[in-house]
């Protein structure tokens, strides 16, 4: 067997989230050679969050074994409102207080590396779109199913970030016109509003205050278990009626916004990531949400791209971001 060659060409990716900081080390095929977590402890500013993105730089590259002459870039991964060129942080919701921060340029004079900022959704799309579920498709859509919803676009090597750094946000789709339901972002109607985490938990609530039909969910929220999506996907899995309707309603919002998507951009595969994705196929509940989302687009899609887009679960998992924003900083330091 021939022994691998070691590559001199080693990219950092860090995927900056409210709770935590998310960073590794990445070759040019997309390896990961290490990942390491830390708090971003969010709350204590911009200054302190630097020093910790700082410092999950470093602890990945130590990590990794690596030198580090050998880190060419660093991509970095964070949540909107963003301003990508400029390299600001415009007002983010995930980070209270972080208005108006140049943080790509923060970052590169921390670290005197070429650094890159992206949307945290367009590099878990890029990521997938690289070495995941979607590394033999020419273009992809990306859902990151969490507290709300994210989105990525991805058409050959290129991101769809738009000319306002806004592209992409398909979680923000309006999928009801009249007496929608109320987003966090302060809209009405959109897929987000419907069918994140947060919205699933809402509609739970609803639910169990309208209707005194027998149902575990009950039971176990007064026994003072937190209702939250994984205890509601516990009690689906149990074969709880109300909470598996919960489940296939949010299946079928996806399906709406995806055959909306669909109809938009054409991709060759569409692919439902993020934390909430009922055990992907490891799970008879996730098996049955993703086949309701299939279902839900051939009944309202254009013939067409029905039969024609895979609909599948992402591969990376958390790692999608900082592998893909790793990525984002070795193209551009490609096509430099």
């Amino acid at each position: 067997m021939q022994a691998e060659t070691k590559s001199s060409r080693f990219f950092v990716g860090v995927d900056l989230g409210g709770t935590n900081i998310k960073a590794g080390v990445v070759d040019d095929t997309g390896r990961s050679l290490a990942r390491v977590k830390i708090p971003t402890q969010a709350d204590q500013g911009p200054e302190v969050g630097l020093n910790n993105i700082v410092r999950a730089v470093h602890k990945a590259v130590e990590k990794a074994g690596v030198e580090w002459d050998e880190i060419l870039a660093v991509g970095l991964a964070t949540p909107g409102t963003m301003d990508i060129p400029a390299g600001m942080l415009l007002n983010p919701p995930n980070l209270p207080g972080w208005d108006n921060v140049p943080i790509r340029q923060q970052v590169a004079h921390a670290i005197q590396k070429p650094t890159f900022l992206q949307n945290d959704a367009n590099s878990a799309a890029f990521g997938e779109s690289w070495v995941g579920a979607g590394r033999d498709a020419h273009s992809l859509v990306l859902w990151t199913l969490g507290t709300g919803i994210g989105g990525g676009i991805i058409i050959g090597d290129s991101i769809i970030s738009g000319e306002h750094s806004h592209g992409s946000e398909c979680g923000h789709v309006i999928i009801e016109m009249d007496n929608g339901r109320f987003c966090d972002t302060g809209q009405y109607g959109t897929l987000e509003a419907y069918a994140g985490g947060k919205s699933l938990v809402r509609r739970c609530q609803e639910a169990l205050e309208t209707t005194s039909s027998t149902t575990a969910i009950r039971g176990r929220v007064d026994q003072g278990d937190e209702l939250t999506p994984l205890l509601i996907a516990e009690c689906a899995e149990a074969g709880d009626d109300l909470a598996n309707q919960l489940v296939m309603d949010t299946a079928k919002f996806m399906g709406v916004g995806t055959t909306t998507v669909m109809h938009t951009v054409d991709p060759d595969l569409v692919l439902i990531g993020g934390a909430m994705t009922f055990g992907r196929n490891e799970t008879e509940l996730g098996r049955r949400f993703i086949q309701r989302i299939r279902d839900e687009v051939k009944a309202r899609a254009f013939p067409v791209p029905a039969a024609k887009t895979k609909i599948e679960f992402a591969e990376l998992g958390g790692d999608a971001g900082y592998i893909g924003v790793a990525g984002y900083a070795r193209l551009q330091i490609i096509r430099a």
